[in-house]
C-alpha cells in the first residue's frame, strides 16, 4: 500500500474548510437579511418597537465578513495587481508569491494574537441591548485570523505543486 503525500491531506483539509466556511458565510448572510427584514416589518408595519434587530444584524455581518477572509485567501480572490505580477519573469513571480504569502501569514498570526487580547478586553464590555459581554462579537477577529493563517499555509502547500493547483480548480497564482 502506497503512503499518501502529507501535502495531499493538507490540500484536502483546506478544500473542506473552504467549503464549510463558504456555506457558513452564505448562511450568516441569509440570517442577517432575515433579521433586517424582521426589524423593518416589526418597526414600520407591526409597530412593535423592537430595537435589538439592528445590533444583532451588525454582529452577524461582522462574523460573515470576517469568515469570508479565509475563503478569499484559499481562492486567492483577494485584491492584487495581476497585470504587474504576470509581467515579471517566472522565477521572480515564484519568489514574490512566496514572499507575499509569508507576509500574509505573518499578518494573520499577528492579527490572531492581537485579536485574543481584544477578545479578553471584550469580556469587560457589554452590549447594552442584549446585556451580554462583547466576547462573541470580538472573537470574530482571532477566529477569522487563525483560519486565514491556516488557509494561507494550505495555499502555500497547494501552489508549490502544479498538479495540486490544477486539482483545486486552477486556483492560485500562475508561476
Amino acid at each position: 500500500m502506497k503512503a499518501r503525500d502529507p501535502r495531499d491531506l493538507v490540500v484536502f483539509l483546506g478544500s473542506r474548510l473552504d467549503l464549510l466556511l463558504s456555506r457558513l458565510c452564505a448562511l450568516l448572510i441569509a440570517v442577517m437579511v432575515a433579521i433586517v427584514w424582521f426589524g423593518v416589518v416589526s418597526r414600520y408595519i407591526l409597530e412593535l418597537g423592537i430595537t435589538w434587530t439592528e445590533e444583532l444584524a451588525r454582529y452577524v455581518m461582522i462574523w460573515a465578513a470576517l469568515l469570508a477572509v479565509p475563503v478569499g485567501v484559499y481562492r486567492r480572490a483577494h485584491i492584487g495587481v495581476e497585470l504587474l505580477f504576470r509581467a515579471l519573469p517566472a522565477g521572480v513571480r515564484r519568489g514574490l508569491s512566496r514572499l507575499l504569502d509569508l507576509l500574509g501569514l505573518a499578518f494573520f498570526l499577528f492579527l490572531f494574537v492581537y485579536g485574543l487580547g481584544m477578545t479578553r478586553t471584550g469580556a469587560q464590555q457589554y452590549a447594552t441591548i442584549f446585556g451580554m459581554t462583547m466576547v462573541v462579537p470580538f472573537a470574530s477577529v482571532p477566529v477569522s485570523a487563525l483560519l486565514a493563517a491556516l488557509q494561507t499555509v494550505v495555499v502555500m502547500v497547494r501552489d508549490r505543486d502544479p498538479e495540486a493547483r490544477a486539482a483545486a480548480g486552477g486556483m492560485g497564482r500562475v508561476a
